[in-house]
């Protein structure tokens, strides 16, 4: 069950979205890319664009690090996990059910 529109990002309770119909509109695809912008030349693997609660968003941040076998944060709603591995957490999120999608080079 939705806990969030994907639209607006509010609770479903919540929702400003036209006619009241939350994820009346096609939710954005979830991206995976890598980073290496302030970490001193280290790439990281971003996971972006999940319209997730807090506590949700950790609990499938510790999912995805058991699954690389990395470390990892949140910050600002989106994972950080540490290293290249984005066929890897793109597969996972897919079992998931998420439409996820490499972006980057």
């Amino acid at each position: 069950m939705l806990t969030h529109c994907p639209n607006c990002r509010r609770p479903v309770r919540e929702c400003v979205c036209p006619k009241g119909a939350p994820g009346a509109a096609r939710p954005a695809a979830v991206r995976v890319g890598r980073e290496t912008k302030g970490r001193a030349g280290k790439g990281v693997t971003t996971v972006t664009g999940l319209p997730l609660a807090p506590p949700e968003l950790e609990a499938l941040a510790g999912r995805l690090k058991k699954r690389c076998g990395s470390g990892g944060t949140v910050r600002q709603g989106v994972i950080e996990i540490q290293g290249e591995h984005r066929d890897a957490i793109v597969a996972e999120l897919l079992e998931a059910g998420w439409q996820a999608k490499r972006s980057g080079g």
